[in-house]
């Protein structure tokens, strides 16, 4: 047994390469200890205390905590080999890289969970809704500020010049901007909305043939929930760059009906239809005052009325419509007034 232990391997024993092994299953497994011991023990004192902040420090720092002991077990392990002095520097760079990243990866879990825990909520309080609009954008601006200032640390702990990088990326934007011009145009979209102030976040509108109420939008696309409760994610440049319907900017919503009345019809009593359907407006609180209720033409089979009225704002479409139109056949049969069908009347000489 002790030969084969003793047997070389890319410059180290077998019993160096086990024990490295071992380094690395431990630092698994007290990963793994770590992760249950902030799930069974600490969250039960931290629910203890009548502030959230410390539950969400401690739910956000549970995945960054464990991968960075499993990172510094893997770096120990390779440490403990004899390795060439290039092999050692390249394995601490990554390892410096790893770091950073975690770091930056808990600083983003937590901004966010405070985000959500706070300003979420305070937000959807407000009664504007610019805040519902900036908010996610600030949410998502300052996560990648975060992760390309990790990577700028990252690169020059690993050695690398960042001027020369950052030039070398200045050289090779053309060809990134001609590669990404649906993306760029997305962006400015993003920005062209954000600044003129077509719709904001809870607004309905039209947009691509899609109509429903906008959920959220962001630096690439918005977010629009539509009446079949499904949500369509729409590209910002092909919002901008078409005709753009915001329902919620009318001050009240049109409806026109056409009433037809059989060609018997009295003119008093078509003169009392007319008065009916003006009345149906007055004694309607979700309606404005004006409206329209007039004879308009006559059809082949009917005397056509014309009734325009229109729905406010804060009230439901659907439901007025429904109130005015059973309002409508209730005060017709009162009056014994009938809605005439297509018909067709023949008349014969009998020889």
């Amino acid at each position: 047994m002790g030969e084969i232990f003793s047997k070389i391997y890319y410059g180290n024993t077998v019993l160096q390469w086990c024990i490295a092994a071992g380094i690395i299953i431990g630092a698994f497994v007290a990963g793994k200890i770590l992760y249950w011991l902030t799930g069974k023990t600490i969250r039960r004192l931290t629910a203890k205390t009548k502030t959230r902040i410390d539950d969400i420090i401690i739910d956000m720092v549970e995945e960054p905590a464990v991968f960075a002991v499993v990172v510094f077990g893997i770096w120990y392990a390779v440490s403990t080999l004899q390795m060439p002095e290039s092999t050692h520097l390249f394995v601490k760079k990554v390892f410096y890289a790893l770091i950073v990243f975690n770091v930056t990866w808990f600083i983003t879990r937590i901004f966010d969970a405070l985000i959500e825990e706070y300003l979420v909520p305070a937000v959807k309080k407000s009664d504007g809704n610019l805040d519902d609009q900036i908010l996610p954008v600030v949410r998502k601006g300052v996560k990648i500020a975060l992760w390309i200032i990790a990577l700028i640390v990252a690169l020059d702990n690993a050695g690398y010049d960042v001027v020369a990088v950052l030039t070398g990326l200045g050289i090779g934007g053309l060809a990134l901007a001609l590669a990404a011009q649906d993306t760029v145009s997305n962006l400015f979209g993003g920005v062209t909305i954000f600044v003129d102030k077509p719709f904001m976040v809870g607004d309905k509108v039209i947009s691509n043939g899609y109509e429903g109420t906008v959920e959220e939008i962001g630096i690439r696309t918005t977010k629009i929930r539509i009446y079949s409760g499904r949500l369509v994610i729409i590209p910002n440049s092909g919002i901008i760059n078409k005709p753009i319907e915001n329902i919620s900017s009318e001050a009240s919503r049109r409806n026109v009906i056409s009433l037809p009345l059989p060609f018997e019809t009295d003119i008093s009593q078509v003169e009392l239809a007319i008065e009916i359907l003006k009345n149906v407006v007055k004694n309607n609180s979700h309606l404005e005052e004006k409206c329209v209720a007039t004879l308009d033409n006559f059809g082949p089979f009917s005397l056509n009325l014309l009734f325009t009225y229109f729905i406010r704002k804060e009230f439901d479409v659907f439901e007025t419509r429904n109130e005015v139109n059973l309002e409508i056949l209730k005060r017709f049969k009162q009056q014994n007034l009938k809605l005439a069908l297509p018909a067709q009347t023949i008349y014969t000489n009998e020889i």
